[in-house]
């Protein structure tokens, strides 16, 4: 395994707009930063996102295409792409990263390291679901709702939050069926009050998605019922990959999130966190791009024992 001699002052762990946003605002205060990007982004599946000023409706992979150019104008950041962090350890100095493209095959040491990693997706158990995520299912309603607002829509989940992420939904249509896929996660209480709200809930298994080309049309559930839709959302299941952190144990909240303070520095010296890993469930991509210019900024007046303004 070959071994960088010349430390970065920061290694970015995640290429999306939360590990961008860092790179560039630190590559614009001289910082010698190293980006490392698995390139397998949560949100591959989705054609356009929405809700960044300037870019709405941009394709998130011609985003990041943009935010990669913009960085090579800085010959102090460096982007690796289709590679990742097989593990990271802490020393005296600072951090020594294993990356490779299926294994560790180079080491490189950092000063300091801003975890941007985002969170890992499970979708509910529903056979062909896949075929239409991204396309007519999203799992954002900040995001992808205003584009189906006023259809007919379906809600697929399994989580406790169903009952909310209902409501929620029910702002952008007047029509709006949830299914649990037969878990037992809405109490009859909460049936009833979303029945007040005009919002049916079937518990039955879903035995098949019907649509074309990324359209859904229909949901079918195990006791042959069929219900027609426009499109809709789906609530997953995330969590936060931390296999890789060789020995290096960082607080998490309780559903397994990195715990950081609100200037995203967690509780190991020298370790932060920005965007999706650091925040209780995804963020809107304006949102952890924002993130990621704040934790920047603390980098650098941390490195230079300058106290941030809050």
């Amino acid at each position: 395994m070959s071994e960088a001699s010349e430390p970065y002052d920061v290694l970015i762990i995640g290429g999306g707009p939360a590990g961008l946003s860092a790179a560039l605002n630190l590559g614009r205060s001289l910082v010698r930063v190293l980006v490392v990007d698995a390139d397998r982004p949560r949100n591959a599946a989705t054609l356009n996102s929405h809700g960044f000023l300037t870019r709405d409706g941009v394709p998130p992979h011609e985003l990041r295409r943009l935010a990669r150019e913009e960085l090579a104008a800085y010959p102090n950041v460096e982007v690796r792409t289709r590679v990742r962090v097989a593990s990271l350890s802490k020393t005296d100095a600072g951090f020594i990263a294993g990356i490779g493209r299926r294994e560790a095959t180079e080491q490189v040491t950092a000063r300091t390291v801003l975890l941007a990693t985002g969170l890992r997706e499970t979708l509910p158990e529903v056979p062909n679901l896949r075929g239409f995520y991204g396309m007519s299912l999203f799992s954002c309603a900040a995001c992808d709702a205003w584009e189906l607002r006023g259809r007919r829509l379906a809600l697929i989940g399994e989580s406790a939050d169903l009952p909310d992420r209902a409501r929620l939904i029910a702002r952008w249509t007047e029509s709006l069926t949830v299914f649990t896929n037969g878990a037992e996660v809405i109490s009859t209480t909460e049936e009833a009050e979303l029945a007040a709200a005009s919002v049916s809930v079937l518990r039955h298994p879903i035995s098949e998605l019907v649509g074309d080309r990324g359209r859904l049309e229909a949901v079918r559930l195990t006791d042959g019922t069929e219900v027609a839709v426009d499109g809709g959302f789906v609530r997953p299941l995330w969590e936060t990959e931390l296999s890789f952190l060789d020995g290096i144990h960082p607080a998490l909240d309780r559903v397994g999130n990195l715990r950081t303070d609100r200037s995203g520095r967690t509780d190991v010296p020298g370790l932060y966190a920005a965007g999706d890993a650091a925040a209780p469930g995804p963020q809107q991509l304006i949102v952890a791009a924002g993130a990621g210019a704040r934790v920047a900024a603390v980098i650098v007046h941390d490195t230079i024992g300058v106290a941030t303004a809050h």
